[in-house]
């Protein structure tokens, strides 16, 4: 048979997307722009990134900054690499802090007070897979909130592992079950189980490595650990 001549119905979302090269113009002179608009420029890192919380982070700097999260290679070129190509005096000693996954925030709020925002915000949610229990719970839970689990759901928990079987219509337990040990890496039915719980355990944090003054021209290491050694242009 012939093959139909319908039109197809084409979504705009896939028509309006922008090029990756695109993308990466934008985002260079954006940050370009941004780092002649605001007196400092400090580089971050996130523990257990959350999109919820960094969009808390970037609506608190929403009138007196500008905040980055995308390609560190296209952002490091922005401020400048070298001191030949650096975007302003003293950039390209930044840049080397431009490694994994980190963002940058432009700001004229003062650098003492961006600091003590950051060490002062701190989220915790469920944790995900792959990423390491941060503490038991045995006997932490009040006696109040210990409800006895809805029958609905115990094929689901021996299937996530626990030991469970049904007794009279009760879901019943028959030995001490652990479901995650401390720092042990965490697996989808362990997540899984702890979000059953409601046991949260990961950290959204924003740890500031280090920032960069217009008015000093100098870059002051915030943390010394998370250094880096320095990026090869390319």
């Amino acid at each position: 048979m012939p093959k139909s001549k319908r039109q197809r119905v084409v979504h705009t979302s896939v028509v309006q997307k922008k090029p990756s090269k695109e993308k990466s113009a934008s985002l260079y002179s954006a940050v370009q722009a941004a780092a002649d608009a605001y007196q400092h420029i400090f580089v971050f890192s996130v523990d257990n990134m959350r999109n919820t919380y960094l969009k808390d982070v970037r609506q608190n700097f929403s009138e007196d900054g500008r905040l980055f999260f995308g390609k560190t290679k296209v952002m490091a070129k922005a401020l400048g690499m070298t001191v030949e190509t650096e975007h302003a005096p003293g950039l390209a000693k930044l840049t080397k802090y431009l490694k994994g996954s980190v963002g940058i925030l432009c700001t004229s709020r003062e650098p003492e007070a961006v600091l003590e925002y950051f060490n002062g915000y701190t989220e915790v949610d469920f944790a995900r897979a792959g990423t390491k229990a941060t503490r038991s719970r045995g006997g932490e839970a009040a006696i109040e909130d210990d409800l006895p689990l809805p029958h609905s759901l115990e094929v689901t928990v021996r299937k996530w592992g626990m030991p469970t079987r049904m007794d009279k219509g009760k879901v019943m337990l028959d030995q001490e079950y652990v479901v995650a040990e401390d720092e042990q890496e965490l697996n989808s039915q362990q997540t899984a189980l702890l979000k059953l719980f409601g046991v949260a355990m990961a950290e959204f944090k924003v740890q500031v490595l280090s920032y960069w003054s217009a008015s000093s021209q100098e870059v002051v290491e915030v943390n010394s650990e998370a250094a880096v050694e320095p990026m090869e242009e390319g």
